[in-house]
Order: C-alpha cells, then structure tokens, then sequence
C-alpha cells in the first residue's frame, strides 16, 4: 500500500488533535480568566528503512498558552475580583493539597464556608483556606483585603477576615493541568514547586470579573480551517484507495 495512506492518515490525526485545541478554546469564550490554548502543525521527516524524501508527517503541539489579558468588565457582585496585571495571579490549593493559580475571579463560598474558585480553596496570604461566617456580608478590598460584617451586627462592627494570596509566578514558567489550574515548573533540584510568597503590592478590581482571552471570531476561523485541512487529508486518502484499486484491476486483467 502506497505510503502516502500513512502520511495522510498522520495528519488527519493531528488535525483531529488540533480541533480539539480549538473546540475546547471555543467552549470557555464565557469563562472568566480563561487562558486560550496554543496550538502548532509541524512537519516531520518520516523515519523507516524504506522512507522518501519526499514524505513528510504533520505533528500538532501545544506550546503553551496565550497570556494575553482580557476585558474587565464590572459586576456590581461583591465576590467577584479583576486581577490587575497579566502576571498576577490568584492562589489556590489544588486538589492534590499544593499550590496551584487561577485568573478566575467569581469567587464562591460553599455551604461551610469556605470560599472557593472553581470548587478549589482560595489561599490567603499565610498559606491558609479562607472561610468566611455564613450569612456575613463580605467586602474585599483593592489590595485583597477581605472584611466581614457578620448577620446581625452594627454596620460599624466590619471586621478585617483574610487577605487573598496574590503571586507574581512568572507566565513563562506556568503549565495548565488537566483541572484547567497553572502550576509552577519546579526549579532545578525541585521534586514538587514550592509555594510562592505573596507578592503584597499587586492590586485587584472589586465587583469585576476579567473575561476570557478567546476570540470567538478567530476561533470559527481555526475550527473551518481545521475541518478542511481534515477533508483535504480524507480526499488524498480516497485517491490513494482509488489508485490502488485501479491498479489491482490492471493485474488482474494482464494475469
């Protein structure tokens, strides 16, 4: 069989990897904070005894991801935060107990009282889960200050709770996890990323949320263009099979 099957098979694969990219990027249009995913098509020598030169085999990557901030827009809710910045970034405890960072601020605060970011416990600067009193009107500050007036109580009687744990990790050195979380790339010498310090001076918007850096426009665009490169590799393999039949059918007429 004609090694062209092979090469087109191995880029409608990777175009098929690469929709993927797209599909998931398009689906968090709406998800405050979200960073879009970067994707890439390489072609690669086909390696084997019996490769031609002429033969090459598309390979999709994903370098990273685009850390381009985007529109912050006002809310009016008192549980949502804009970070200021695109290297700040707001610390959470992962599910596997570390550290990991999210640009997501609609921050809520679950039936006990713990406030959280996508299901995930939101740190305060000391390392600490934030739980807030249950019922309490919960104000946060520019500087993450977060301060409770408790059911019942004077106006007066505001009381500070917890500062959130604002980091400056460095976006070159920030993986995305399957959760959707950044993690740190540990250091040399490092096993597991040891936990960022606060970074005191970093700033957020109060009652706004930062929205995500998809454009739905450019990504209709990378999803049509994926689904034709994907018909371009169908269309040579459909000739390949045609060649292949016809030749079968010239040997058998001369045998």
């Amino acid at each position: 069989m004609d090694r062209i099957l092979y090469t087109a098979g191995g880029g409608a694969s990777q175009t098929m990897a690469q929709q993927s990219v797209v599909n998931n990027n398009l689906a968090n249009v709406s998800t405050p904070g979200f960073r879009s995913e970067l994707m890439a098509l390489r072609a690669v020598p086909v390696e084997g005894d019996a490769r031609l030169p002429t033969r090459v085999a598309s390979m999709m990557s994903t370098p990273g991801a685009d850390f381009t901030p985007g529109t912050i827009s006002t809310t009016g809710r008192s549980l949502d935060v804009a970070l200021q910045g695109d290297d700040t970034w707001l610390a959470l405890q992962s599910p596997d107990g570390g550290e990991a960072y999210t640009r997501r601020g609609d921050l809520q605060v679950d039936a006990t009282g713990l406030l959280t970011s996508l299901g995930n416990p939101v740190l305060s600067d000391n390392g600490q889960a934030i739980v807030v009193p249950l019922g309490g009107d919960v104000t946060i500050a520019p500087d993450g200050s977060i301060s409770v007036l408790e059911p019942g109580q004077n106006p007066d009687a505001v009381a500070p709770l917890a500062r959130l744990k604002m980091v400056v990790p460095g976006n070159d050195n920030l993986v995305r996890g399957e959760d959707g979380l950044f993690r740190r790339v540990p250091a040399q010498g490092e096993d597991v990323a040891a936990p960022l310090p606060a970074d005191d001076t970093r700033r957020l918007v109060p009652g706004a949320l930062e929205g995500s850096n998809v454009t739905p426009t450019d990504a209709m665009i990378s999803m049509i263009d994926s689904a034709r490169r994907y018909d371009m590799h169908m269309k040579v393999i459909e000739s390949a099979d045609e060649n292949e039949q016809r030749a079968n059918s010239l040997l058998s007429l001369t045998s």
